[in-house]
């Protein structure tokens, strides 16, 4: 079966950028959008032409390096199997964060917010076997939740689901839930979370690490706003 592959690219330091047309011959019903990028990226270097630029690692689902937006959807090259897609496949960056180059986007924005939210671990802090810790744990910080949440532009002080499943880790493995540390914890994803929430759950129904986001956020408002735990701390 023959797939009519458009890609935008946009070289480096380019504002603007244009669509490319490959033509890939499936091998099987288990090639990937990652298996044509492959084949392609080695076509255009045997020909000598520009490197098409993109991100990715395992391959596997785990590193969430892949995000792309792939025929309208964000969701990773890695599982997003050709079999299951239109005949003219489309695949651009990543649009609510910096593109670098071709379908390479620039996600440090992500790592930033963490920082802002003071998202890191305790030396002290206690494993939790809570299901709660347990599925935020999941997260790729692929960005695939931004791409789609309708309260995300990139700007302010919204960190999107992301950063709530890396907070609802940190919130969960608190030595002491009265802490000054946690109270400051709790301000931080009032304000960071929270109020830029506005809870359409679009991030639950494309998140590649099948995480409830419903429940997750619904014991995350319940512990750190509303004060009334629920197996979080």
């Amino acid at each position: 079966m023959k797939k009519n592959i458009s890609i935008l690219r946009r070289k480096k330091n380019e504002a603007s950028g244009y669509i490319e047309e490959f033509e890939y011959n499936m091998k099987s019903d288990e090639d990937t959008v990652a298996s044509a990028l492959f084949d392609i990226a080695a076509r255009i270097a045997v020909e000598g032409k520009r490197p098409l630029v993109w991100e990715h690692s395992c391959l596997q689902i785990k590193c969430g390096a892949c995000a792309m937006v792939i025929c309208g959807k964000p969701q990773l090259a890695c599982s997003a199997k050709l079999k299951d897609l239109p005949d003219k496949v489309t695949i651009e960056p990543l649009r609510k964060f910096p593109v670098i180059e071709d379908l390479l986007v620039d996600r440090s924005v992500m790592r930033e917010r963490l920082k802002n939210m003071q998202v890191y671990h305790e030396k002290d802090a206690a494993d939790s076997g809570d299901e709660s810790t347990y599925q935020s744990m999941k997260c790729l910080q692929c960005g695939i939740c931004l791409e789609i949440c309708p309260n995300y532009y990139g700007e302010g002080n919204y960190a999107g689901m992301s950063g709530m499943s890396a907070m609802a880790q940190i919130l969960s493995k608190a030595p002491d839930k009265t802490g000054t540390r946690t109270k400051q914890l709790k301000k931080n994803y009032y304000k960071n979370v929270y109020e830029g929430c506005g809870k359409s759950l679009a991030c639950r129904d494309v998140c590649p690490a099948g995480i409830p986001m419903d429940d997750l956020l619904s014991r995350m408002n319940a512990a750190a706003v509303w004060g009334r735990s629920k197996s979080l701390l």
